[in-house]
């Protein structure tokens, strides 16, 4: 079997790694299954994309297409247009995307209309909210799909619900939750962690990305004013996104326990939530990451497409409103936050049961 694998944003990294690790060993147990790595290039930005190939241990791409900027539509043309004359040249049987980032959708569009099969991994997953853009992309990519390996029994229901069959829908478990249990030991501190005297468990980290918490210039600040005002003086880490950065150095914002830092590789990112009081995020995955590390977890959205963290893990969703924040913080200072579990098959193995899955049907 020759499969094609599709990257193009930050959270497909952490996917495809355990994914070609486990074709790896299939290969050395004489499996016949190859694989071609393509790079869209949508995030190249250097801490976005290329330094997760080293720290993943994932092979360099095959070929980067290089189609990174412009609008959601100029990117997701370019993206169509390069992976159409990628995919005639190099034909094979299977393409497997990953998430829900713009190369997810298009990269699939293109193979079912060059009669290629492909596979979803992280099927299913809804916030059934049309205004985000990954929604959109879920949404086409699986009305396209031939294959899904899902991540909880939600989404199983979902895909049952959208007219899938039975023998279509694999539920492996989350092939993120590979890529974290892989790399426990790999985390490392960074170079601010001892330089800000950080000590464990007391400081939060901060991730704001979205439309909805970072665009309006007057919603951003009253955001930061509430999380810097009820953060009990703790250090707060704010590895700052390249989307929020162009809003945030126009406010001024300071607080003398406010450090804002350069955006992270993987190890040092999950180094720094691992060790942290707490997490407060507009991210889906790190919702994921920290369920597993056992980590409280404040979500600044009105929905999640990961619901299990919320009512398995230790994720608490409290949508975009400032308000809302000063409450969830007393909770977690009071020492009221949930402990939390870890959904089925989040076990460091999905990768495995993919390849396996595929194995059987070459």
């Amino acid at each position: 079997m020759k499969i094609t694998i599709i990257a193009g944003a930050r959270p497909n990294f952490m996917k495809i790694a355990p994914i070609i690790h486990a074709i790896q060993k299939a290969q050395e147990r004489g499996k016949d299954i190859t694989y071609r790595l393509v790079h869209t290039g949508q995030h190249y930005d250097q801490k976005m994309s290329e330094t997760f190939f080293e720290e993943l241990n994932i092979p360099q791409p095959d070929v980067n297409l290089g189609c990174g900027g412009g609008t959601q539509a100029e990117q997701t043309a370019h993206i169509m247009v390069a992976f159409e004359k990628e995919l005639v040249d190099n034909p094979c049987d299977l393409v497997i995307v990953v998430g829900d980032v713009t190369s997810t959708m298009a990269c699939s569009i293109v193979a079912k209309k060059l009669n290629t099969k492909v596979a979803h991994v992280e099927a299913g997953i809804r916030s059934w909210d049309l205004t985000m853009p990954e929604e959109i992309n879920r949404m086409v990519t699986d009305t396209l799909s031939d294959l899904y390996f899902t991540t909880s029994e939600v989404a199983n229901t979902n895909l049952r619900n959208l007219g899938a069959k039975p023998e279509q829908i694999h539920f492996v478990g989350n092939v993120m939750i590979d890529t974290l249990m892989a790399n426990f030991e790999r985390l490392r501190k960074p170079d601010f962690y001892d330089q800000i005297g950080l000590q464990e468990k007391q400081y939060i980290v901060l991730t704001l990305h979205r439309p909805a918490n970072v665009d309006e210039a007057e919603k951003l600040t009253a955001t930061m004013r509430e999380i810097v005002d009820n953060t009990r003086g703790l250090p707060i880490i704010f590895p700052i996104h390249p989307r929020t950065a162009k809003v945030f150095t126009e406010l001024g914002i300071q607080a003398p326990h406010l450090h804002i830092v350069d955006p992270l590789g993987y190890l040092e990112f999950n180094y720094l939530v691992r060790h942290c009081k707490a997490v407060i995020t507009d991210s889906g995955g790190i919702t994921e990451e920290t369920t597993v590390m056992g980590i409280p977890c404040i979500t600044l959205r009105d929905n999640t497409e990961r619901p299990e963290t919320c009512t398995i893990g230790t994720n608490e969703l409290i949508g975009t409103n400032p308000k809302a924040i000063k409450p969830i913080l007393d909770k977690l200072f009071s020492g009221q936050w949930k402990k939390g579990g870890i959904p089925d098959l989040w076990d460091g193995h999905a990768a495995e049961r993919i390849v396996e899955i595929l194995t059987l049907k070459a």
